[in-house]
């Protein structure tokens, strides 16, 4: 059998919680049974949620923990003062190696900082990046850093195309993944100043497979595997994406629900549409974990759901199967990365 995972997760962080997460919760167990999943948060209220499904003692169980980080919180105040929030009992547990992941849908900045605080960074790793899958013609990029860090150095990108190229070969499968800097044309020479600082960092580097810049209107189309930037710019591409594909999804249906052809048409279409527009689901992809940590952090959208939660669950399980922290962690203390 399979060595079980432990999985940490707050049940009551985000817009959905906890209903949301104790199905995903429920979900994922149903489909992995090497996994353990902890719901932690306020215990009256989850047991509640949990009564709606058969009992599953031996895959599930309920952490209490009395307070909830909220979004609006700051966060160092949050994380230093709730020692009691689901938020901070769970990434103790991976601190302590009771569990092998965190996973939430709670405030993205109490994560972010929990995350360096709490859980730590591996030896060596400079800036822990924030790793989201965005769908593309091709299938899938990994686009990072797309949260954690707005500001950053031309030697924070070099580790994040290295972490990145890491994650996209062990838990993707994708062989010698290319990875791009995100820049404003195509010529080395464009670009701002860390851009240019970058580039022939990563052009150096045997480590990786780097094919130079790639521009935003080239991301959907899958012109790299990973995709390499700061936070500032990667948070907007990630927003910006999320915002089209909804509205496209949404005029599409429109326009086939217009006439009495269009809705035959839909009909006829119906089950290759879905198949496709299935691809362009953010729930699918699971959540986007916080890299170079020394345990697994992971971050979902505040409005995930049932199908988000669990796909993230079993997202926790390959990344422990593939030993991505211990790759990281040889990958960065090969190069004798710095610990600032």
């Amino acid at each position: 059998m399979s060595e079980i995972t432990n999985i940490a997760l707050d049940a009551m962080g985000g817009d959905n919680a906890p209903a949301e997460m104790v199905k995903g919760a429920v979900d994922a167990a149903r489909k992995e049974p090497a996994m353990k999943v902890f719901l932690i948060g306020q215990k009256e209220a989850i047991e509640k949620e949990l009564a709606k499904y058969p009992p599953n003692k031996k895959q599930i169980e309920v952490i209490h923990a009395s307070e909830v980080i909220e979004t609006a919180e700051p966060p160092v105040n949050a994380i230093r003062k709730k020692k009691d929030s689901s938020i901070v009992v769970g990434m103790k547990m991976v601190r302590e190696g009771k569990a092998d992941a965190f996973v939430s849908a709670g405030s993205s900045g109490a994560i972010l900082v929990g995350g360096q605080v709490l859980v730590g960074r591996i030896k060596g790793v400079e800036r822990p990046p924030l790793a989201s899958l965005i769908p593309t013609k091709r299938g899938v990029s990994l686009l990072l850093d797309c949260g954690a860090n707005v500001d950053a150095r031309a030697s924070h990108l070099v580790q994040f195309a290295k972490m990145g190229s890491i994650y996209m070969e062990h838990v993707l499968g994708v062989k010698k993944p290319s990875v791009g800097i995100v820049n404003i044309g195509a010529e080395e020479e464009k670009g701002n100043a860390l851009v240019k600082e970058t580039f022939p960092l990563l052009k150096a580097e045997k480590d990786i497979h780097f094919t130079g810049s790639v521009e935003a209107r080239e991301i959907p189309h899958g012109q790299t595997d990973v995709v390499v930037c700061e936070a500032f710019s990667g948070n907007i591409i990630l927003k910006l994406y999320e915002g089209v594909g909804a509205v496209l999804i949404s005029k599409v249906k429109e326009g086939l629900m217009s006439t009495l052809r269009s809705k035959i048409g839909a009909v006829l279409i119906k089950p290759a549409l879905k198949a496709t527009l299935k691809t362009f689901d953010a729930s699918e992809y699971g959540g986007a974990p916080l890299l170079g940590l020394n345990g697994l952090v992971v971050k979902t959208h505040g409005s995930a759901r049932a199908k988000e939660v669990s796909n993230t669950l079993i997202q926790c399980v390959t990344f422990k199967r593939q030993r991505i922290n211990e790759k990281i962690k040889e990958c960065i203390q090969a190069d004798g990365g710095s610990d600032e």
